[in-house]
C-alpha cells in the first residue's frame, strides 16, 4: 500500500505510535489490539498533516474515518470529517483514507449506520499499487 505523501499528495499521517512513544503519559493511545483489529464501519481518528499553499509548515487537523477495508494489517476508511481550512482541494468527506495501526490515536465501535457508510464507493479512490 502506497501511503500518502506530503509533497506528492499535500497530506500524509502523523504516526500517533511516535507520539505516544516520545511522551506516553501527556499522548495516550488504544492499546495495539485495539489499533489492530478495527472491523468495517469503526471509527479511528487520525493525525493529518496537511499542506497549505500560504505557509511552509502544513497544518495539523484531527479527523475520523471510518473503516472501510482491513487486511494484511492495514485500512482503508473514508473520511468523516471536512479538513478545517478553505483551500482543501486533496480530499473531501467521503474520501479513501490509507492507513494503518500505528496512526491511530482513538477507536469508537461502529454502528449500523457507520457500516452503510462504510459499504458505499468512495468519493476518490486511493491507488492500490
Amino acid at each position: 500500500m502506497r501511503v500518502p505523501d506530503l509533497d506528492e499528495d499535500g497530506w500524509c499521517l502523523a504516526s500517533a505510535a511516535d507520539y505516544h512513544a516520545l511522551d506516553a503519559e501527556t499522548f495516550e493511545i488504544p492499546d495495539e489490539r485495539a489499533r489492530a483489529s478495527l472491523k468495517p464501519g469503526d471509527f479511528a481518528k487520525l493525525i493529518f498533516l496537511i499542506a497549505v499553499e500560504e505557509d511552509d509548515e502544513p497544518i495539523t487537523d484531527r479527523m475520523w474515518v471510518v473503516v472501510r477495508e482491513a487486511a494484511d494489517g492495514s485500512y482503508f476508511g473514508l473520511l468523516d470529517n471536512e479538513p478545517d481550512i478553505d483551500e482543501n482541494d486533496a480530499f473531501w468527506l467521503g474520501t479513501e483514507v490509507p492507513f494503518g495501526p500505528e496512526h491511530v490515536i482513538e477507536v469508537q465501535a461502529g454502528n449500523a449506520e457507520s457500516r452503510d457508510y462504510a459499504a458505499r464507493a468512495p468519493l476518490k479512490i486511493w491507488p492500490r499499487d
